[in-house]
């Protein structure tokens, strides 16, 4: 359900912006994308799972103020970020 140390350490490096960068909001992005994914699977195996809901929507709504920061600093990044990790098509 939760995503692996090496599937992380991978994402970071795909995103990140310099040698050291690890909490940036691509990476951050990057990273909730993953879990969302993850977690979506889960819930359609298991429609009761209120808990793990609600904490999906929770990340669902971080990524998108995170989405709205970087495209608000620098839009040509953003379309960039979207384009990788497959959002609004």
């Amino acid at each position: 359900m939760s995503i692996t140390n090496a599937k992380k350490v991978a994402l970071i490096d795909e995103h990140k912006q310099g040698d050291s960068d690890t909490g940036s909001p691509q990476v951050q992005i990057a990273v909730l994308t993953e879990r969302i994914n993850n977690l979506t699977q889960h819930m359609r195996e298991h429609k009761h799972d209120f808990s793990t809901r609600r904490g999906l929507l929770g990340m669902v709504s971080k990524r998108n103020r995170l989405l709205r920061y970087v495209e608000k600093k620098d839009y040509v990044a953003y379309r960039d970020l979207i384009k990788t990790l497959g959002l609004r098509k």
